[in-house]
């Protein structure tokens, strides 16, 4: 399994419709933060699926290190 890349030091500020999503958990998604459904295969890791009530904007880790995943837990600030 490859090493999850840190696409960027900092989270994704996002406005987001309600519904499902999926969070890419890899890094390497030409859609990131959102997983772009195909990437992922080839290097052994799986979107995080997360469901929103309402629209929000919310905070999605970019760097991929996050312990609450896939909201930006600030572990980008001891990388």
């Amino acid at each position: 399994m490859e090493e999850k890349k840190v696409k960027q030091n900092a989270p994704y500020i996002l406005d987001l419709e309600a519904g499902q999503h999926l969070w890419c958990a890899c890094g390497q998604s030409t859609t990131d933060p959102i997983c772009d459904l195909k990437t992922h295969k080839t290097l052994g890791f799986a979107p995080k699926r997360f469901e929103l009530t309402e629209k929000k904007k919310v905070a999605l880790c970019g760097c991929k290190q996050t312990k609450n995943p896939p909201y930006c837990d600030g572990t980008h600030a001891k990388l």
